[in-house]
């Protein structure tokens, strides 16, 4: 299998596979672009399939975290990595002594930071081997302190983004009686479901956790759906919060949401799907820039900016300027709304 020829190869400078036999790691660590800085990026673990799988889900998500970063602002380029393997069952704490030291390897060119499969106990045991590790310091929250878990600070980005989308969209400034489907109820769907039930809207929520599910049921008033029965909702907003490439040719039909805007990475399958809801007439916030939120957030740790959390939260919320700069444009040029926002990324890091 070459990487080269991979559809979602895109100029990356580096793709690692790193291996361990005694602890069982396979692991994929892949630095896109560092122009701004050094890549930093979550780490995920999945049982893949197939190496292929993983190849490309390393690829793609890389890619995204360097756009994502420079639309956010942020002296950081973008990287990724992947641990092929059940998070359940599979990682052990050699493991993930096995990972740190290969991340260790690449000398700050990426820093690591929880993801899918990943938590930020895991990333404090890493920081043990490796300084190259981000988002293990605890935080002033609304409640007290937190962990370093960038998560909420990702659902506060998503829900400022949807705010602006529906503002676009809907030319509403209130959220009062909105309609959101959110797909994903994980620490980051279900974040943004309370931050969505308290600005009054009403919720429809789908996941394979039942007892979140049932959460979302008894605290927020949400209805359940099937999975499959999300995408064909009668609401105003579609929120993917759970994996990627759900905005496809199988899903696009039963679309009837005016907006799409959620948390989930690579949320489009393929870049002819943005045009595609343009045509269609829906609303898409470009996943990496509503997001943004975590990425902000381990940045300011990883940097050390003390400049206090209101400073953190006033970045945050600069995610409402840059959707309105990429939905204006979008406007003049009719074009996809994923196209500007990948044109203002580039001009900002490749400078």
């Amino acid at each position: 299998m070459s990487v080269f020829t991979q559809i979602d190869f895109a100029d990356h400078e580096q793709v690692v596979f790193c291996s361990d036999e005694k602890s069982g790691l396979k692991a994929i660590i892949a630095v896109h672009n560092t122009h701004l800085g050094p890549a930093l990026g979550g780490c995920r673990m999945w049982p893949y399939a197939n190496e292929a799988e993983a190849v490309r889900d390393v690829l793609r998500l890389s890619r995204g975290m360097t756009y994502k970063s420079a639309v956010a602002g942020l002296k950081l380029g973008g990287g990724k990595s992947v641990v092929i393997g059940n998070p359940r069952t599979d990682k052990t704490p050699a493991l993930l002594d096995a990972l740190a030291v290969a991340v260790d390897r690449l000398g700050g060119r990426y820093i690591a930071a929880e993801d899918s499969g990943t938590s930020v106990a895991d990333m404090q045991r890493m920081r043990r081997l490796t300084p190259h590790v981000a988002g293990v310091v605890d935080k002033p929250s609304d409640e007290g302190m937190r962990s370093g878990d960038p998560s909420p600070s990702t659902a506060l980005g998503t829900f400022v983004g949807i705010r602006t989308a529906v503002k676009e969209r809907l030319g509403r400034d209130s959220l009062d009686g909105l309609r959101v489907a959110v797909q994903g109820i994980g620490n980051v769907g279900y974040d943004l479901a309370r931050r969505l039930h308290e600005a009054g809207a009403g919720l429809w929520v789908c996941d394979i956790d039942a007892a979140a599910l049932k959460q979302a049921e008894q605290e927020l008033g949400a209805r359940v759906v099937e999975p499959e029965a999300i995408y064909g909702l009668d609401v105003d907003v579609f929120a993917p919060c759970a994996l990627g490439a759900v905005i496809n040719d199988r899903s696009l039909p039963q679309l009837k949401a005016s907006i799409v805007a959620g948390a989930a990475n690579n949320q489009l399958a393929e870049p002819r799907h943005g045009r595609a809801l343009m045509e269609k007439g829906i609303l898409y916030a470009p996943d990496y820039v509503i997001n943004a939120g975590g990425i902000i957030d381990v940045y300011y740790e990883h940097a050390g900016i003390d400049a206090g959390r209101d400073a953190l939260i006033r970045h945050i919320e600069r995610i409402d300027d840059n959707l309105r700069e990429i939905f204006a444009r979008a406007r003049r040029e009719e074009r996809p709304t994923g196209e500007v926002a990948d044109a203002i990324a580039e001009e900002r890091f490749r400078r």
